[in-house]
This record gives structure tokens, sequence and C-alpha cells, in this order.
């Protein structure tokens, strides 16, 4: 049938096993993409040293923008794309380090559209 049963992708020192969907009738009911079950409960979440260099190569390699890297209120460059399955792929860079009353701040003038420092 040409599907992949199990694939290791090995980013940075951690591992994420990854398959092809299975048709309902190979008995594997939790082996459906995120496109087949109607959408996605979670982002696979990876941290890089150039958060914009890897976008770039999501992009290039068929993802689609869920959105472009942006200097978040936490202190990450932070982006999403979606693969061709449809599963999400959240990727950031650490730009700042932050007391929590700054992330605070950060935040709450973020969801006010105050602007920020």
């Amino acid at each position: 049938m040409g599907l992949l049963a199990h694939g290791l992708l090995k980013i940075g020192d951690s591992f994420v096993m990854v398959a092809d969907e299975f048709p309902p009738d190979f008995g594997c009911p939790d082996a459906l993409s995120p496109t087949t079950a109607k959408g996605t409960t979670f982002a696979i979440h990876i941290y890089t040293e150039d958060v914009d260099a890897l976008y770039q190569l999501a992009l290039d390699a068929g993802c689609e923008s869920i959105f472009e890297p942006m200097d978040a209120f936490w202190g990450d460059r932070y982006g999403q794309v979606r693969d061709p399955y449809g599963h999400h792929w959240a990727m950031a860079t650490h730009i700042k380090d932050m007391t929590g009353e700054e992330m605070a701040q950060a935040a709450a003038a973020e969801f006010s559209g105050a602007p920020t420092d």
C-alpha cells in the first residue's frame, strides 16, 4: 500500500514519531490526519536559533503559513505553519528574558490594543 507506518524525526535532542494516515478499515481509528479529522487540538512547538529561517524552510517544504514570525509579548519571536497533513507547527526563538510582572504587563497591553515599548 506504500504507507509509512513508523517514521522518526529528530529535532535537536528530541524525537517525534510520525506515520501516514491509515484508512479506517486498517483498524487504526486514531491514525487520521487533522485534515480528515476536521481540525487539530495541538501544535508541535520547536525552539530554534533562527525562527525566520525555519519558517521559510517550512514554507519551501510545502507548509502553509498560519502566521508569520513576530515578536511576541512573552519574549519569543514566534510563528506557526500548517503542514500538508494539517498538523500545526509552532516555532520560536527566545529573544528577551522577562520577569513575570513584565510579561503580565506586556500581555495586558497586547490584549487591550495599547502600544508596547
